[in-house]
């Protein structure tokens, strides 16, 4: 199954300390907003999402469609054939994507020690 980029989104406290934190890791604006409380930072292929405000947790993201670098892919499992593989397999679905529908939506399932898992599709 491929699932596309990964990322992590971390929820966190304040963005600008963030930013600055992850900056001397080496990391550089990507995409995102600060004026809105958002960054998404790469370093290499190593890609953080920063979130003031928005969520509480930690969310481990997937981006079907997508490669690291938010650039289309030609080949990719559609989310709502990923839902289908992870209910099949009983794996339970927080949030799902309503069947015969098509384009961008995503899924939430949540791991067996808590954390979020966010398929996020936006082609």
């Amino acid at each position: 199954m491929k699932l596309g980029a990964f990322s992590i989104s971390l929820s966190v406290k304040d963005i600008h300390k963030s930013k600055k934190f992850y900056e001397a890791l080496g990391f550089s604006e990507f995409a995102g907003d600060l004026e809105k409380n958002y960054l998404i930072m790469k370093n290499g292929n190593a890609i953080i999402g920063l979130f003031q405000g928005m969520f509480e947790g930690n969310i481990l993201t997937f981006n079907p469609g997508w490669d690291e670098n938010a650039k289309k892919l030609n080949e990719f499992n559609d989310v709502r054939e990923i839902q289908e593989h992870l209910l099949a397999n009983g794996i339970p679905i927080e949030k799902e994507v309503e069947k015969g529908t098509k384009g961008p939506a995503s899924i939430v399932s949540v791991d067996p020690d808590g954390n979020a898992i966010l398929i996020d599709q936006h082609v």
